[in-house]
């Protein structure tokens, strides 16, 4: 059977303070996540795509492990393979430097831009101004890594992206030891399918940059008192954690009820001790009690008196969960 080709823009990066390389991808192809993005911490990054050479991907970083750079790589992968001009392939090496290629034969529009530490690659696209609106946008971006190649794929749909539309995106960034449990994969998000897929990526990050890393400014933290400790008294009655009054202070009943909150919802890596809270977690809590509040007055119960109360509540014939005792070791 033919291997079916596809358009896609893609980036390519390396952030040298940190460490960082990543690949951020999106396609009118399904699970485009699994086919286009290889990373290896202190190695490199490397996006393979049109007809895309799954083979690029370990057979190139196998390569600059041992030292070869960007442009090397390219030029080895694309001379042994005899179907390169159907080919497009970006890469950026353990220095941060950055090397692309479009075959000849890559559906148009298909073309590359390589900047300092980064390489932009599409085909199937509107035009030149994709590749060129992902270098831009990554180059004057602020924020870290991540904040730039998701800043570069919105750019780059803005510009018309893959001219047939829109399925899957991808982010993936490696780095020594800052993924879960000390492993070097420090960012794996996927939408494999979805009408507005580089939204809905952006989406499923922020909810595993709140779950996962530590990103946040900490000049942005929130005293836990008056108004804040308020609106998080509200929203915990709302979920069923909390049953007291809403008083703004920030009383034992009330720390325990937001323990438990945060241990529920897997959020121990922000839990903290000094009475302060992170912006992010206000809003999610917030978010969450507006979605339960209408659940309770627009969903249909199937239990009599399922939507009376919050899920923090206790289960029918056993206790609410008791704050957690431990943390998960911390992403970095």
């Amino acid at each position: 059977m033919p291997t079916p080709r596809f358009g896609t823009f893609s980036i390519a990066a390396h952030e040298r303070e940190t460490g960082t390389w990543a690949v951020a991808v999106q396609s009118r192809f399904i699970s485009v996540g699994a086919v286009v993005p290889f990373a290896q911490a202190g190695v490199g990054a490397i996006a393979t795509q049109a007809l895309a050479n799954t083979s690029y991907g370990p057979n190139g970083l196998a390569m600059l492990r041992e030292g070869a750079s960007s442009a090397d790589v390219v030029r080895r992968l694309t001379e042994a393979d005899p179907d390169r001009d159907e080919r497009q392939l970006g890469v950026v090496d353990a220095k941060g430097a950055a090397a692309a290629f479009t075959g000849k034969k890559c559906l148009e529009w298909a073309g590359h831009e390589v900047g300092d530490g980064f390489a932009c690659q599409g085909n199937i696209l509107f035009g030149p101004a994709v590749v060129r609106g992902m270098a831009r946008a990554y180059e004057s971006t602020g924020g870290d890594i991540l904040d730039r190649v998701l800043a570069a794929l919105a750019a780059g749909q803005r510009e018309g992206g893959d001219r047939r539309g829109m399925q899957s995106a991808a982010l993936l960034a490696v780095r020594a030891g800052a993924g879960y449990g000390g492993n070097d994969r420090w960012v794996d998000v996927r939408v494999d399918d979805h009408p507005s897929p580089i939204e809905e990526l952006r989406r499923v990050f922020r909810l595993y940059d709140m779950t996962m890393l530590s990103r946040e400014d900490p000049a942005t933290l929130l005293r836990i008192e008056g108004e804040v400790a308020t609106a998080l008294q509200h929203d915990l009655g709302v979920l069923g954690y909390y049953s007291g009054r809403l008083t703004g202070t920030w009383d034992e009943a009330s720390r325990n009820a937001f323990a438990r909150f945060i241990g529920e919802h897997n959020f121990e890596n922000k839990q903290r001790d000094d009475n302060t809270v992170w912006p992010s977690i206000v809003a999610y809590l917030r978010d969450r009690a507006q979605t339960e509040v209408v659940r309770r007055t627009q969903a249909a119960p199937i239990v009599p008196h399922a939507l009376d109360r919050g899920p923090g509540v206790a289960p029918a014939g056993g206790s609410p969960s008791p704050p957690p005792t431990r943390k998960r070791p911390a992403s970095k």
